[in-house]
């Protein structure tokens, strides 16, 4: 029998997939599955391995009999400790043994794992605790003064787990529904805003295998690497959940990002298919490293922002493959991609890629109706309940790619100008000198906004605004260049590594 994962090609997916073919790569069933099940023991003795690199320069290599043996000795002693069905788990720990025995083992146990931010600070780790109310928190040995002031009852810290369950069996038997919740996934947001939950149950790992198919272009025996925090969606459904559902080796990175760090690791791995954010592509360009080293990369993709021209060449040129863009969001998932290992799928850079199959996504205008080609709107995908606006501003090709206009809400408007945060960004970054940019629009008394742009200079470079100011103007639109222009040394970012411009407009907001 043909399965999904033994297909590669865009019209494939189109012919082939569907909800019944996607539960044909499972063991479970609609009625009974469990999550740790079908990302690590059904897996057992398939050479499949979890590999870590640590920021420091160490590394980890542990099989996947090693973690499912840790996850169910885990899952065992949680029982043991009173730990009921649905009783929530928190945990704070870095890519790490204690991460994925405790993530797995407390989804085996019919409890529902949490993942914390490492970084969080005492109050966005509170705001979170009283929210999920987890009956445990298990946290690195470097956080547990914060995780001690968060109010849950019983903390530990991740070695001091794995030694506790030692002695635990290594068998357990799971008796999960596939209705029933796995885990809480809290979305990236200020310490004084309580972003939401996203709870998932154990049928999730079904949902996100149509991601890793098509969005990642996953397939079972690979080595995927994601160097993304697994707290948050990118780096827990595509870089953890994902690829271990279809049998395939994950790599991940713990500790404060280096992109020379990540590049090695990529090399002596022999990674060959990477996804990541924007942001690790172009941390990656600026440092030399990989000028020095060998890759066996295969397939490519990002996510998070869109990736800019230069980087996006920059990636071809280094590693032999474009980079597929990944689009959707927390409420939808991923709606468009560029299906990465899809020969019949051109890459067009700048593109969001198409449609994922089964998926009916469309370019609205206002009055909701489609778009014609190359007209901006809403980028909009079809619900039982009629269409949902994602918030984002798009347009369509005459190919039927789908490219990203900008937030509806980063829209600038200046002497009746209708401008897009992101192309105003996307034209600063094309100069040589700067690393990073951030647009938005700032107060006028004549034109009712103009645009301010806030760049950050590659390393050791001397960057002149008017310099900067005249290039947009000669290389994209003398209308939409940054009249007033900020060097700064870094940009705020939510946890996910965007450029948060929110943060941007109330500074600036409290400035004037």
């Amino acid at each position: 029998m043909t399965l999904l994962t033994d297909l590669s090609g865009f019209s494939d997916a189109q012919t082939h997939f569907s909800k019944a073919r996607l539960w044909e790569l499972f063991d479970g069933s609609r009625e009974q599955l469990n999550m740790t099940h079908e990302c690590l023991d059904r897996h057992r003795n398939k050479g499949i391995s979890i590999r870590i690199a640590h920021a420091d320069g160490g590394d980890d290599f542990y099989s996947l009999e090693q973690v499912s043996d840790a996850a169910n000795r885990v899952a065992n002693w949680l029982v043991e400790q009173g730990v009921a069905k649905g009783d929530r788990v928190a945990l704070m720990l870095e890519p790490s043994l204690a991460f994925y025995a405790t993530l797995f083992g407390a989804m085996k146990s019919g409890a529902v794992a949490v993942p914390m931010f490492t970084l969080f600070g005492p109050e966005a780790l509170r705001l979170r605790v009283q929210d999920c109310a987890p009956v445990m928190l298990v946290s690195a040995a470097e956080k547990l003064d914060v995780a001690r002031t968060s109010g849950v009852s019983r903390v530990l810290e991740g070695a001091e787990l794995l030694e506790l369950s030692a002695a635990c069996s290594n068998v357990f038997t799971a008796s999960t529904s596939a209705d029933d919740m796995a885990l809480y996934q809290y979305t990236s947001g200020t310490t004084r805003e309580l972003p939401e939950a996203v709870k998932h149950r154990h049928r999730a790992v079904v949902t996100v295998a149509v991601a890793a198919l098509y969005a990642t272009g996953v397939r079972p025996n690979e080595l995927f690497m994601c160097p993304s925090s697994p707290a948050w969606g990118h780096g827990l459904a595509h870089g953890t959940l994902g690829p271990l559902g279809l049998g395939a080796s994950i790599a991940s990175y713990a500790g404060p990002f280096d992109a020379s760090r990540l590049l090695r690791a990529m090399s002596d791995y022999r990674v060959n298919n990477l996804s990541a954010a924007a942001t690790h592509y172009r941390m990656m360009r600026q440092c030399d490293t990989a000028q020095e080293l060998p890759f066996s990369l295969e397939k490519l993709s990002f996510t998070g922002e869109p990736l800019d021209a230069p980087t996006a060449q920059w990636a071809a040129d280094t590693f032999g493959h474009e980079v597929c863009s990944i689009y959707g969001s927390t409420e939808v998932g991923v709606v468009l991609a560029n299906y990465p290992g899809a020969l019949d799928l051109p890459v067009k850079r700048g593109s969001l890629g198409k449609a994922m199959p089964g998926l009916n996504v469309a370019v609205l205008n206002t009055a909701g109706s489609h778009c014609a080609v190359d007209e901006v709107g809403e980028i909009s995908v079809a619900r039982r309940d009629g269409w949902f606006g994602i918030k984002d501003l798009g347009h369509v090709d005459a190919e039927g790619y789908f490219y990203h206009d900008g937030r509806a809400d980063d829209v600038i408007i200046t002497a009746g100008w209708t401008i897009s945060a992101r192309e105003v960004e996307q034209a600063i970054l094309a100069h040589a000198g700067i690393a990073e940019a951030a647009a938005i629009g700032v107060p006028d008394e004549v034109r009712g906004q103009v645009i301010k742009a806030f760049v950050v200079p590659r390393p050791d470079v001397q960057v002149d605004i008017t310099d900067i100011q005249n290039f947009v103007k000669q290389h994209s639109s003398a209308h939409a260049y940054p009249r007033i222009v900020e060097i700064v040394a870094a940009l705020p970012k939510t946890p996910a590594g965007k450029v948060n411009r929110r943060v941007l407009r109330q500074i600036e907001s409290g400035n004037n």
